[in-house]
C-alpha cells in the first residue's frame, strides 16, 4: 500500500463497545505495523437520538433499555473486555446518559484539522473514565481547550446550525446504508466489519486487504 489505507469508523462516544473496539483496532494496527499506514475517519452515530438535551440518570436509562438490575452485569462484561484491550472504565463516575449530538459536532470540527481521532479519544476518556457530562456545551468547550483548540472557535462550532445539520445527515446516511449498530468499520471503502472485533479477526481483515491490493 503506497497511500494510506482509509478506515471509516461509525461510532458513538457513549458506546462502551465503541471504546473497546477502538482500542482493539489500535492494538491490531500496531501489531501489524500499520499504525502509520492508515487514515482514520470518524463518522457519527447516536445510540440515543431521542435523549433529552440535559441527559438522564444512567441507571434509569439502562433499566428502561435492558430491564431492571442489569447494569452491574453489563458493566462486569464490559470491564473484562476492556481489561484485555488495555483500557479501563470508571463506572462509579458514569452517572449520566447524555445526548451526543454536540460531541459529534466537536469531533467533526476537529477532523477538519486532522484531529478527529484525538478528540474522539479525549471524549471517550472524559465520559468513561472521568465521568464528565459530554452532552453539556461548557464541558465540551473545556475539552476542546484541553485539546489545544481556541475557546471561542470551539464554542462557535458547537453552536453552528450548519454543522449540526451535517451531523444529522451523516447519521441518516449511515442508517440508509444499513448500519444498525456500532462500532462499524469500513476498511478501504470495501470491507465492512461490525462490532468490537478481536485481534484474530483484524488479522484476517488486514490479510484480505493486502491480497486485494496486490
Amino acid at each position: 500500500m503506497q497511500e494510506k489505507m482509509p478506515i471509516a469508523i461509525v461510532s458513538d462516544v457513549v458506546c462502551p463497545w465503541c471504546f473497546v473496539g477502538k482500542a482493539r483496532l489500535e492494538k491490531a494496527l500496531d501489531a501489524h505495523g500499520l499504525t502509520d499506514r492508515v487514515a482514520i475517519t470518524w463518522l457519527p452515530y447516536e445510540l440515543n437520538p431521542d435523549m433529552p438535551a440535559e441527559g438522564m440518570d444512567r441507571t434509569a436509562y439502562l433499566d428502561a433499555k435492558f430491564g431492571p438490575g442489569k447494569r452491574k452485569e453489563i458493566e462486569v462484561r464490559l470491564s473484562e473486555a476492556a481489561l484485555e484491550s488495555g483500557i479501563t472504565f470508571n463506572w462509579a463516575k458514569v452517572t449520566r446518559s447524555v445526548n451526543t449530538r454536540m460531541a459529534h459536532m466537536l469531533i467533526a470540527a476537529a477532523s477538519t484539522v486532522q484531529r478527529g481521532s484525538d478528540m474522539t479519544a479525549a471524549l471517550f476518556k472524559a465520559y468513561f473514565q472521568e465521568g464528565r457530562d459530554i452532552g453539556n456545551l461548557e464541558t465540551l468547550v473545556e475539552i476542546a481547550v484541553e485539546q489545544g483548540f481556541d475557546e471561542q472557535a470551539a464554542r462557535d462550532e458547537l453552536t453552528n446550525d450548519e454543522l449540526r445539520e451535517t451531523i444529522i445527515g451523516l447519521e441518516a446516511h449511515a442508517q440508509k446504508v444499513g448500519v444498525t449498530g456500532v462500532p462499524f468499520f469500513i476498511i478501504d471503502g470495501k470491507l465492512a466489519v461490525s462490532g468490537a472485533q478481536t485481534a484474530d479477526v483484524w488479522a484476517q481483515v488486514f490479510q484480505q486487504v493486502m491480497r486485494d491490493a496486490a
